[in-house]
């Protein structure tokens, strides 16, 4: 990307960010405030990564530095993979089958008995128009304006 389009890249993050501030004051419930807060938060992560890359731009123009190319290269590997998480975060492990939510620890999907080996993962199952409210269309608008990925859902342990 260019000076210019990450400018105007920081300039969307930062009027989407203003918009779900303003959104946040008409929350009905503790639920949808938190929402509100973590796609903030999320927004905030996004504009400080462009400033991130904005600063290395600046420095690779002024000094033909090779560290700050190879910092900027990594910047923006990062940031086209940036995505905003809104509840649940689930990572997986195949190979020794654990996984864990949220960062928090890692748990055994396993389970032996007599009748044989179960690996039950729990699954992601994504919010509701209705559980998002008024968040629907700004995060569809975010996603297609900006081209970061808002996901907005929960893990879920299904019965084995």
């Amino acid at each position: 990307m260019t000076t210019d389009q990450n400018l105007m890249l920081y300039t969307k993050l930062a009027g989407f960010r203003l918009v779900v501030l303003a959104n946040r004051f008409g929350c009905d419930s503790e639920f949808s405030r938190e929402l509100h807060d973590r796609l903030a938060e999320g927004l905030e992560a996004a504009i400080e990564r462009i400033r991130i890359i904005m600063a290395l731009e600046r420095s690779l123009l002024a000094d033909n530095d090779e560290f700050a190319a190879y910092q900027l290269e990594g910047e923006t590997e990062i940031f086209a993979g940036f995505t905003i998480n809104l509840l649940d975060a689930l990572e997986i492990d195949c190979d020794t089958h654990e996984y864990r939510i949220n960062g928090g620890d890692w748990i055994n999907a396993l389970a032996a008995d007599c009748s044989g080996v179960d690996i039950a993962y729990p699954k992601l199952v994504a919010l509701t128009e209705e559980e998002l409210s008024s968040l629907t269309p700004i995060i569809r608008d975010i996603t297609l304006t900006t081209g970061i990925s808002v996901i907005a859902a929960r893990a879920v342990q299904l019965p084995r």
